[in-house]
């Protein structure tokens, strides 16, 4: 049987671990990476995963293994994807946004989960409390969906003549867009905008949907946190572009590939926090013992290349409070 060059990969990958070690040696740790976006979408948070996994003491291809069950944006297929860790039987499991923290959770009962998740882990049940986790899950806590409503205000003082602002979601990963929903309708309310929902699960899709919203004579772009959003940024920002329309986006990543704004924590280094939770459990730390971490620190990002096309003129208040400004 003849193998393609991916699955040869694949193949020595996964039994890598199981190779002939000499008597006596110990048995290196193997951890899944399970993402629900591409690998290339998310190489800097995987460093920082690996950089926190190293201050622990843990370093990739000599003392542990990682074993990486990307999705490539589609959901569908995680349930598998988490399975398939389970059975390689993983000494723990990184899982990568609320869909992947889900399906992990579905799996195993046993295996130690690390999450980060821009949903509210309690409300979507990954998670009995904050403090006292309990069970075999606890994490990292992005704070993504309840910084929509910052969001929306920072992207209202920034263009407000924008009159109508479209809010794109992706209801088939209700954990992200539900919270997303609320806090946008609610900010909406207070600030007295005038915004409408948006939806799109798929890449045809949000092509679909941008062609409505500029039917819909929209001011402003808002996508609201969500993995297939985060892979699809190139795509988005183009349409933008196209319509010249101003966007606010959620990871400072994609302001820079084109967005115009973002507000929200520093992601990298949660997780190499998360990798550091992953370590320690490693070292014999119960994941019902590590209460689940909050950001710390949160970035404002602006790109003034981007405003400078659309004709935008940053107010000083935006300017001050920016903590990169991309020119």
């Amino acid at each position: 049987m003849k193998l393609s060059r991916r699955e040869f990969v694949t193949l020595i990958g996964g039994t890598a671990a199981m190779w002939a070690l000499p008597v006596g040696a110990q048995v290196v740790p193997v951890v899944g990476w399970l993402h629900v976006s591409p690998l290339a979408t998310n190489r800097t948070l995987f460093l920082g995963f690996r950089k926190g996994l190293g201050e622990e003491g843990f370093v990739e291809g000599k003392n542990v293994m990682i074993e990486l069950r990307p999705a490539d944006g589609k959901s569908a297929r995680l349930p598998s994807l988490a399975d398939d860790l389970v059975q390689l039987e993983v000494a723990v499991i990184m899982a990568g946004s609320p869909p992947a923290a889900l399906a992990a959770k579905r799996a195993t009962s046993t295996i130690p989960i690390v999450f980060t998740s821009g949903a509210d882990p309690v409300r979507i049940g990954l998670v009995s409390s904050y403090n006292r986790p309990g069970g075999n899950v606890t994490g990292v806590h992005i704070q993504f969906s309840q910084l929509v409503g910052k969001r929306l205000a920072l992207l209202h003082e920034a263009v407000p003549q924008a009159a109508r602002i479209a809010v794109l979601v992706n209801p088939a990963h209700p954990a992200d867009a539900e919270a997303s929903v609320r806090n946008a309708t609610e900010a909406a309310r207070a600030l007295g905008l005038d915004i409408k929902l948006f939806n799109a699960t798929t890449i045809g899709e949000i092509d679909a949907e941008f062609a409505a919203l500029v039917a819909w004579r929209a001011g402003a772009v808002f996508v609201a946190p969500d993995p297939l959003f985060a892979s699809r940024n190139a795509q988005i920002v183009t349409l933008a572009a196209r319509h010249m329309l101003p966007t606010s986006v959620f990871l400072g990543s994609n302001v820079a590939a084109g967005g115009l704004m973002t507000y929200g924590p520093d992601l990298p280094d949660l997780y190499r926090r998360a990798g550091r939770y992953v370590g320690r459990i490693l070292k014999g730390e119960k994941p019902a013992d590590l209460p689940v971490l909050q950001p710390t620190k949160f970035e404002m990002l602006i790109n003034l290349k981007v405003a400078k096309v659309l004709g935008i003129t940053f107010p000083p208040s935006i300017l001050l409070q920016a903590d990169e400004v991309i020119e």
